[in-house]
């Protein structure tokens, strides 16, 4: 297995401040270029963001693969980050607020900050600020929560949600200058809890998406140089892998039993098999000081410590492209349906290969669930 990795130039598609002009595109990009024209050249936020669906519907003609189709959508809502961020920030100027006090780095979390995003997440963000005095506290601090609470304002506006669980740059929990985000770390991970583990969990999945990004490296290098040696919260982090129990019942069958379901043919696989898998690579991830942070990666960047074997991350990120699949042509259906954008899948929906298949993918990640904790 060659570990060789090269940036697609997929990835590049909404990395400018204004989005890609129809007209420089070829003619066998036609259903991304119709997409394009459709939305328009200077869309409002709510109308970018209501787009994704086309943008999705584009791709999937273009035959793209489920996982690049959940980095686009991640690129995109990275793209409507850096928008908001942008308008808030003039905004406050023109408010006489003046420039930032501070450098300052907005991160986004989970799904989007492993570039893992489907349809409809919700906000998960967080912001590392440059170390200041003490004695500056009050002013400077009262300027990134005036920009938090903007920004995040606006995305919820835009159709990306507030978080309910409240980790967002808004609250000082996920607003932090650089040493206070290494104190915190040394705090959540000296010990075994199971509120920090699951907190820190969430900050472990991130990407820079505004600002100086040279924090949130600083940020990445702080949380490898804890983890290696952090063995009881590991150790926490392990044991709650059994809290996220894939969809199979102990006889190896697929098995929903989640309370909500839609009904009874209903399996929630990012709940019981997106999640799960994440997770038993994130703490992989950690325990061997790998700094990757979307899954795919870290799957590789295990392959090369010698952690896993090659066939193990061939089957495990196939198992994860295949999830990915089901679950985004799931939410394309629903929200023809007017339905929501969800995690469930109906089984009974599904092709016998596709069962097969499925259960195939399930058993190999709770293998993994099983495995990861004695490594």
């Amino acid at each position: 297995m060659r570990l060789l990795h090269r940036a697609s130039p997929w990835r590049g598609l909404f990395a400018e401040e204004s989005l890609p002009d129809p007209a420089t595109l070829p003619a066998l990009l036609s259903p991304l270029r119709d997409a394009l024209e459709a939305l328009g050249p200077e869309p409002d936020l709510a109308d970018a963001h209501a787009w994704q669906p086309t943008l999705v519907d584009a791709l999937v003609r273009l035959d793209l693969p489920a996982w690049r189709i959940a980095q686009l959508i991640s690129d995109h809502n990275a793209w409507l980050y850096r928008r908001t961020i942008r308008l808030a920030l003039d905004e406050m100027t023109g408010q006489g607020w003046g420039e930032p006090p501070a450098a300052f780095c907005v991160l986004v979390m989970g799904s989007g900050g492993r570039h893992e995003s489907l349809l409809g997440p919700d906000q998960d963000n967080a912001m590392v600020i440059a170390d200041y005095p003490d004695a500056r506290h009050t002013a400077i601090d009262g300027y990134f929560q005036s920009l938090g609470e903007r920004f995040t304002a606006r995305l919820d506006e835009a159709g990306i949600p507030l978080c309910n669980g409240q980790v967002m740059a808004r609250w000082p929990m996920w607003r932090k200058r650089l040493s206070e985000w290494r104190e915190q770390l040394a705090i959540w991970t000296a010990e075994r809890r199971v509120k920090r583990v699951q907190q820190a969990n969430i900050l472990f999945d991130f990407s820079p998406v505004y600002g100086e990004a040279a924090l949130a490296e600083a940020l990445g290098e702080a949380i490898a140089a804890l983890m290696p040696s952090a063995a009881l919260f590991l150790d926490e982090m392990a044991s709650l892998l059994d809290e996220s129990p894939v969809a199979l019942d102990r006889f190896g069958r697929l098995a929903g039993g989640v309370e909500g379901a839609p009904h009874e043919r209903a399996l929630d696989l990012k709940r019981q098999g997106l999640l799960p898998l994440v997770g038993a690579v994130r703490l992989l991830a950690l325990r061997h000081g790998v700094r990757e942070s979307d899954t795919r990666r870290r799957l590789v960047a295990l392959v090369a410590r010698d952690v896993l074997s090659a066939e193990m991350c061939r089957a495990l990120t196939a198992a994860l492209g295949r999830l990915q699949g089901l679950v985004l042509a799931e939410q394309r259906d629903n929200l023809v349906a007017g339905r929501a954008a969800d995690g469930w899948v109906d089984v009974a929906r599904l092709g016998e290969d596709q069962r097969l298949l499925l259960r195939h993918d399930l058993q190999q990640i709770r293998a993994l669930q099983r495995w990861a904790p004695r490594q």
